[in-house]
């Protein structure tokens, strides 16, 4: 059965998840704000959930309407063939939002919109009592400026959790923007990568399982793998798959933090994700910082200072990034934070800067780039992710 499905992304990531899906061999994709529109059928779902690196779930969308009254909303809702997905036991589990609409009441439009998928579903199944004691369908009633649409999140909990991070320390980056940012930088294997402030290991494990090809979903379970619509070779057989695509590549990151703690999390995670053999973890303070290296690359998620009396420590640690910089001036440094006037302390202007958000906290993505680093070398990760496609 085909279906009309989302990509839902971060602010500042759709374009991401749309390269992303690109290279996975979907053509005709449409991108709007947040999310990326394409077409597939239950192997699809699969294959979108297990690879997709920067989105956040995969909705099926079951209908677009526009309703300005609650009768509309129910007409609307009842129209859809709810029983060709959803088994007579379902568990039918309603959220909403609404923005600048007339119904502007998200707990009533809920309620209405259950009211007609239950309505729905006695017309087919000729009861008017489920039990809700199977799978679960989480459908959710969006609308913007009285549009309404319906959709069904095949995924369950969110993308980003890939099932190797229990511990993250403060402040963690999540998963889907940690890969997000290794893609936006020019980072190959033949350079050396470093996260000088690695707290948990996020960005080093993304950036090692983006190398070997090791799927983030390779390990963990989704919501629509309960549904009986979906056989379950379909799931595994996307998993066999992408075991038998991870590849061996000699790379070396490295990772810095002071906190004895959160460098065992770190490794711990690193070993969870299967990538434990190409990164190496070191206790050193930044202030210590020092390498060899003529060129290398730097990704990292420092503090920002959002405690009160922070602000100087923070800006201190900046101009100590400008002097690393500096210091190294064939490196490239990636470096995102939620401090405003960050190019002020580092003394540089950037070369690029990006909006991202880290949940619901507007970041931007600094990056100092070096045009002869990367001359001749070939392409940047995302670039060979797609030729290869």
């Amino acid at each position: 059965m085909d279906y009309n499905l989302i990509a839902t992304a971060t602010f500042g990531l759709e374009g991401i998840t749309a390269k992303e899906l690109t290279t996975l061999g979907y053509e005709n994709l449409r991108t709007e704000t947040s999310k990326v529109f394409f077409t597939g059928d239950e192997m699809d779902i699969a294959i979108a959930n297990i690879h997709l690196r920067t989105a956040d779930r995969i909705l099926i969308k079951m209908a677009e309407f526009e309703a300005k009254t609650f009768e509309e909303l129910f007409q609307g809702t009842k129209k859809v063939e709810w029983s060709k997905l959803i088994p007579v036991n379902g568990v039918m589990h309603v959220v909403g939002k609404s923005i600048k609409s007339t119904l502007h009441s998200v707990p009533d439009c809920q309620s209405i919109v259950k009211k007609a998928i239950v309505t729905s579903m006695s017309e087919t199944y000729g009861i008017q009592t489920f039990l809700e004691d199977g799978p679960v369908y989480k459908i959710e009633v969006a609308i913007l400026k009285d549009k309404v649409t319906l959709t069904i999140d095949t995924t369950g909990p969110g993308l980003h959790k890939r099932g190797y991070r229990e511990n993250s320390g403060e402040a963690p980056l999540k998963e889907t923007l940690a890969a997000a940012m290794v893609y936006l930088s020019r980072w190959q294997e033949t350079y050396e990568l470093i996260d000088p402030l690695c707290g948990s290991g996020t960005i080093l494990i993304e950036a090692a399982m983006i190398m070997q090809n090791i799927a983030p979903g390779i390990n963990r379970k989704f919501a629509s793998e309960e549904w009986p619509t979906i056989p379950d070779h379909i799931f595994n057989q996307v998993r066999e798959g992408a075991r038998k695509a991870i590849k061996t590549k000699d790379i070396k990151l490295i990772g810095y933090d002071m906190d004895t703690w959160v460098l065992r999390t770190a490794k711990d995670n690193a070993i969870k994700a299967g990538v434990s053999e190409y990164i190496e973890f070191q206790k050193r303070d930044f202030e210590d910082f020092s390498s060899r290296k003529k060129y290398a690359f730097i990704i990292t998620n420092p503090p920002y200072g959002e405690r009160l009396g922070e602000r100087q420590e923070v800006e201190k640690l900046y101009r100590m990034f400008g002097n690393y910089k500096d210091e190294y001036p064939l490196w490239e440094f990636n470096i995102i934070t939620a401090y405003e006037d960050f190019e002020r302390p580092f003394g540089i202007n950037s070369t690029k800067n990006r909006k991202l958000y880290n949940g619901k906290l507007r970041c931007y993505y600094y990056q100092y780039l070096d045009n002869d680093l990367i001359k001749g070398q070939g392409d940047t990760v995302i670039q060979e992710m797609i030729r290869n496609s």
